[in-house]
């Protein structure tokens, strides 16, 4: 496992997630102090909005409105000049909390859901990837996805979805209308994992994928929800390279960015439960150099 040098970027979060680098600087939400931050390369929190429901997925709309997902109310908002408003309610098509997605060049978001109550103790269930179009109307445009987490768009129109309890990746093709197809496995860890409790499936978990990036090499970035690592996976599930976070802490997501798009971002924090992280502000933000830039989206 590689040995970096980290720079910290922000502390004193409770958990970050969704970073995205994004006109000149890193945005992130904050589950559990309930908001999204533009963060200064060399440090600096502004918070932009908060979510009372807890944000996670960031994107932008061509006009540049901030899209933010609202995990507890399945609904996504669209920030316009400090205006808060829904931009659409996916209630009737989820399992478990809203979560994370990526937008493309069109304004169309496509979002994952947990699908089943993770904190609560639910059996866990698959869930879908829906599509949500600049009109805000709402499309199931992939079902039966173990978690579907981190996902990126590459410059030919594929979306690489993570399963975070499939051990995998799973690749579509984006047609014009916005519709998937040709899905297939982008890259596997193990075998799929089968069991009815989480407890079941974490024992056969070997990469958990969670949030992630692309880079120029057409490799992914992306943290192991479980495993304290960001790895760098070639098509295929080849790990090429590894890094370990600080600290021994978590890291549940990481971004590509920088002025020169070779800044890894670490979302890094002790654990992922609610009811740890929400009373504490241990998380935080570093950042670590790497040789091939960000390509696609986010």
């Amino acid at each position: 496992m590689a040995t970096r040098s980290f720079r910290t970027v922000l502390e004193g979060g409770s958990y970050f997630e969704g970073p995205r680098w994004h006109d000149g600087a890193w945005w992130a939400s904050d589950f559990y102090r309930h908001t999204v931050s533009r963060v200064a390369p060399g440090g600096g929190e502004t918070v932009v909005v908060e979510v009372e429901n807890q944000p996670s997925g960031l994107g932008w709309l061509p006009d540049g409105s901030l899209l933010v997902v609202s995990m507890k109310d399945h609904r996504l908002l669209r920030v316009t000049d400090g205006e808060v408003a829904t931009h659409a309610d996916l209630s009737g098509v989820c399992g478990g909390h809203l979560n994370d997605m990526v937008v493309d060049g069109s304004g169309r978001a496509f979002v994952g859901d947990f699908g089943f109550d993770l904190m609560g103790g639910g059996a866990p269930a698959s869930a879908s990837v829906k599509r949500v179009d600049p009109d805000g109307s709402v499309t199931v445009v992939a079902e039966d996805l173990r978690f579907p987490n981190g996902s990126v768009i590459t410059p030919d129109g594929t979306l690489i979805v993570g399963e975070t309890w499939g051990n995998r990746f799973t690749a579509f093709d984006i047609a014009a209308d916005g519709s998937l197809g040709n899905r297939r496995v982008w890259a596997a860890f193990g075998p799929e994992p089968v069991g009815g409790s989480v407890e079941e499936l974490l024992g056969q978990v070997v990469v958990a994928p969670d949030g992630c990036a692309l880079d120029a090499e057409g490799h992914v970035w992306v943290a192991d929800g479980l495993g304290s690592r960001v790895l760098r996976v070639a098509a295929g599930g080849g790990i090429v390279d590894e890094i370990a976070a600080p600290d021994g802490m978590g890291v549940f997501a990481c971004a590509l960015g920088g002025d020169d798009g070779r800044q890894l971002l670490l979302c890094c924090a002790p654990d992922f439960y609610e009811h740890t992280r929400a009373p504490v502000r241990e998380a935080v933000l570093v950042s670590t150099e790497v040789a091939v830039p960000h390509a696609g989206l986010p």
